[in-house]
């Protein structure tokens, strides 16, 4: 996008067209505005105009600029932390709520994806939580035992079943949860989209919002070339976040993570790796995700950048680790590569806010955006109709607070995960 093939890779490539978004010129009244034309923003548009409400999305660049268009397309049941973690740091009541949300998540986008026929190379094999080493296997074992007490369809494998599934025998064992699957992203956001417009939304691209005011009982939000009167503001930025809201951006450490994609596999290669199509990642402090696409490329990704010197560290690193996973891959040629940003917040849960009045966002994914973005926009849709209220939601209601240390931890992760891939590739090559 915007001429770069190291932003959105092989799923630009690969992506049906998005529909037609013009730019906003002039001025227009609305029940709902949402900003950011991501997950979050489409599911909420969607279900904004199916409640009957009129409702414009602005983003400042195309449909899935952000994460959206840019992430594995891994879509997982609940987040980066274990269920207990979430249920202890939100308390009885919302505690029990979230994780039931999100346990549920990834059966709302595959019955999105079915009722508006998304192209989108939808799998729903599950997913694969893979241990490396034993601390690994006794971090999955816990997530298995939290998950199974809450009547989660998942099973722990040991090393010869999980080696099945992934077609290499380098983990200990592996979670298999049965909920979760794999999606083309971008084509996701582009098929969320064409839905919401089809139900009546109206979605401006290249137009960045500028200003946010209060205009009576409305919100005004202005850009280049128009305006746009709202009895309710979304904001749906997460880590792509600029002005007017620069609290989203300070409560959010930026964390780069890259993928990479193979030429398509020779079909007897396809077989051997990944046979039932589950996505997959590991325990390692600095990961690595990987998967098929319906063409039999492997997409393989880790934390890091694609820019300056560090991109070819990276991919070296990746070439490599690759080769070392599954040794047939040893000397196979990289077809594409891209990168995006994961916004973290300090406590690894996702937030929601009131930044003025009747203007509402939940931001901070920490890695997990596909079915909680898409669970999240439909509670705000519900919010902004007035079918539940604030207490109704997933989420406490907080004020936005800075992120610890964020200045310090941004370069430290990035340079951390260069220095790791740059460290295992020498370690490789021995």
């Amino acid at each position: 996008m915007r001429g770069d093939p190291r932003s959105h890779g092989l799923w630009e490539r690969s992506a049906p067209p998005a529909p037609p978004t013009p730019k906003l010129e002039g001025d227009t009244d609305c029940d709902v505005a949402i900003v950011g034309a991501g997950y979050t923003g489409l599911s909420a548009a969607l279900h904004v105009a199916q409640a009957g409400a009129s409702v414009v999305v602005l983003d400042g660049a195309e449909i899935g600029f952000g994460g959206s268009g840019r992430n594995v397309g891994l879509v997982n049941a609940g987040m980066w932390s274990p269920p207990d973690t979430l249920a202890a740091r939100l308390g009885d009541t919302y505690g029990p709520r979230l994780v039931t949300l999100l346990s549920e998540a990834p059966r709302a986008v595959f019955g999105l994806v079915d009722k508006f026929a998304i192209n989108c190379e939808l799998k729903r094999s599950g997913t694969l939580h893979c241990a490396a080493g034993p601390r690994g296997l006794a971090e999955i074992r816990e997530r298995e035992r939290q998950w199974r007490l809450r009547g989660a369809p998942v099973k722990l494998l040991d090393a010869g079943e999980a080696a099945t599934l992934i077609g290499a025998s380098a983990y200990k064992g592996a979670l298999l949860d049965k909920r979760g699957g794999t999606i083309q992203p971008l084509a996701y956001a582009r098929g969320l989209a064409g839905a919401a417009i089809g139900a009546g939304a109206r979605i401006f691209a290249e137009s960045p919002v500028t200003d946010c005011v209060e205009d009576g009982e409305w919100q005004r939000l202005r850009t280049p070339q128009g305006a746009v009167r709202a009895k309710w503001v979304i904001v749906a930025t997460n880590a792509y976040t600029v002005a007017p809201w620069a609290t989203l951006r300070e409560e959010l450490t930026l964390i780069p993570y890259f993928n990479v994609a193979t030429a398509p596999l020779p079909e007897d290669v396809r077989k051997a790796i990944l046979p039932e199509r589950q996505g997959a990642w590991d325990t390692r402090l600095v990961l690595n995700s990987f998967r098929l696409d319906r063409s039999g490329r492997l997409i393989f990704g880790s934390f890091g950048a694609l820019r300056d010197r560090d991109a070819a560290i990276h991919r070296a690193w990746a070439r490599r680790a690759i080769g070392k996973l599954f040794p047939q891959l040893a000397r196979i040629e990289l077809d594409a590569e891209w990168y995006g940003m994961i916004g973290l917040t300090d406590e690894r849960l996702p937030r929601f806010h009131r930044l003025a009045k009747n203007v509402v966002s939940i931001s901070g994914y920490n890695g997990r955006g596909i079915a909680p973005g898409t669970v999240f926009g439909r509670a705000l849709a519900q919010l902004a109709t007035g079918a539940i209220g604030e207490a109704d939601m997933p989420l406490p209601l907080t004020a936005p607070s800075p992120a610890r240390r964020r200045e310090k931890a941004e370069p430290f992760y990035a340079w951390g995960a260069k220095l790791a891939h740059l460290f295992g590739a020498r370690m490789s090559r021995g």
